[in-house]
């Protein structure tokens, strides 16, 4: 079915993204596998680009453009390159609308034109050792000293956590913490008592730096207080859907580029004699995952249309991540069986592509957290 929600301006931006993929990135995206990190430069290419801060206001060199569409692009092209490990995404539509919304204008004016030329690269870290999608089990504090808070505590499974160099953390500012004792602190390279611990060594997603992040005693100037005082989970809440909807774009663009990277192989690998294509059985495995994949499109499609008028709430968003990165694993581990001992393969597309996405079951909220988030919707 041919897709309604672009506009010639839409595809004209893909074509640049998929310039600057072939040019920029794949030819050093196998290094940074072994790297275990991206380049810094590949970061400053795509602020040259135009392809970080879309939704951030000119004066601040960003696109001045926050029609999603463009990051739902960005987010199909970078899937279906099998480039994970720029985490692009993630500094535009996850922490930019952080910036964007919450900042004030001095900090707007000292983060955001980084922000859009590659210079300063983002994280946000929320996930403990101890608290994961329990956002009331946070244990890291900071204690207000007057002018500034002093920080301690630990993160883990930070995304561009060794690269960062402005990092969003949510802490405790009240001793009780929980829904109402919650902030967000901005904490910047440099600073004394923030530390790095190891590059943490993943089953996908190689080159996206993960890392644990430790705060000993960090004065955190009252200028980096991001948002209210106190009011960190509901500004977490109001930006998670948007979270959830880039990840579930890019669930749907891997699940749909692993079904033509299938389809072609077997119509040209033969056993017994014939391509696999004329084996009744793999017809009708085919079949299944091509229409579960066109009726999750045309649900993404018009979630995708929503978030881009304003008008996608959280449970939608929720049944978006929930399906289309559970439909991404399922067809997956269906396309590399259909590969047989290729599929096992690194040099095959479709084993990096069931390594580098098992994740998106998991971040940005699990499976288990989106049907509770729905059901209480329905059932309270």
């Amino acid at each position: 079915m041919k897709r309604q929600i672009f506009t010639a301006d839409h595809e004209a931006f893909r074509e640049t993204v998929r310039t600057f993929l072939a040019k920029e990135v794949l030819p050093h995206y196998e290094q940074w596998e072994k790297d275990g990190i991206v380049s810094r430069e590949v970061w400053r290419a795509a602020g040259r680009q135009g392809l970080l801060g879309l939704a951030v206001d000119e004066e601040y060199g960003g696109g001045g453009n926050p029609d999603f569409r463009y990051s739902a692009v960005l987010a199909e092209e970078f899937t279906r390159a099998g480039a994970p490990g720029l985490a692009i995404g993630l500094h535009n539509d996850i922490i930019g609308p952080y910036l964007t919304s919450l900042a004030t204008d001095e900090q707007k004016a000292r983060w955001l034109p980084g922000f859009c030329s590659g210079e300063t690269i983002t994280a946000i870290a929320m996930t403990e050792p101890g608290a994961g999608s329990d956002l009331q089990g946070i244990r890291t504090g900071a204690e207000d000293r007057g002018d500034h808070w002093v920080l301690n505590g630990s993160k883990t499974f930070i995304s561009n956590g060794i690269l960062a160099d402005l990092v969003i953390v949510v802490a405790k500012t009240t001793p009780e913490g929980g829904a109402h004792g919650l902030s967000l602190l901005v904490v910047e390279r440099g600073m004394e008592g923030f530390e790095r611990g190891r590059n943490l060594d993943k089953i996908g997603q190689k080159s996206q730096d993960t890392a644990e992040l430790f705060f000993h005693d960090v004065r955190v100037p009252k200028e980096n207080l991001l948002g209210e005082l106190d009011g960190a989970f509901v500004h977490l809440m109001t930006n998670l859907a948007q979270e959830r909807m880039a990840i579930a774009v890019a669930g749907i663009a891997a699940a749909e580029h692993l079904l033509e990277l299938t389809t072609a192989y077997v119509k040209e690998r033969e056993a017994f004699g014939r391509p696999l294509a004329k084996l009744q059985h793999i017809r009708f495995e085919i079949a299944e995952m091509a229409t579960e994949c066109a009726v999750t499109r045309a649900f993404l499609d018009r979630c995708i249309e929503d978030h881009a008028n304003g008008a996608l709430d959280h449970v939608h968003a929720s049944m978006a991540k929930w399906w289309a990165t559970e439909l991404q694993k399922r067809v997956a581990d269906r396309c590399l069986q259909l590969h047989g001992g290729y599929g096992y393969m690194m040099e095959y597309p479709v084993a990096r592509a069931f390594t580098d996405g098992r994740i998106q079951t998991i971040y940005g909220g699990t499976t288990e957290i989106m049907k509770e988030i729905i059901g209480r919707s329905l059932l309270s």
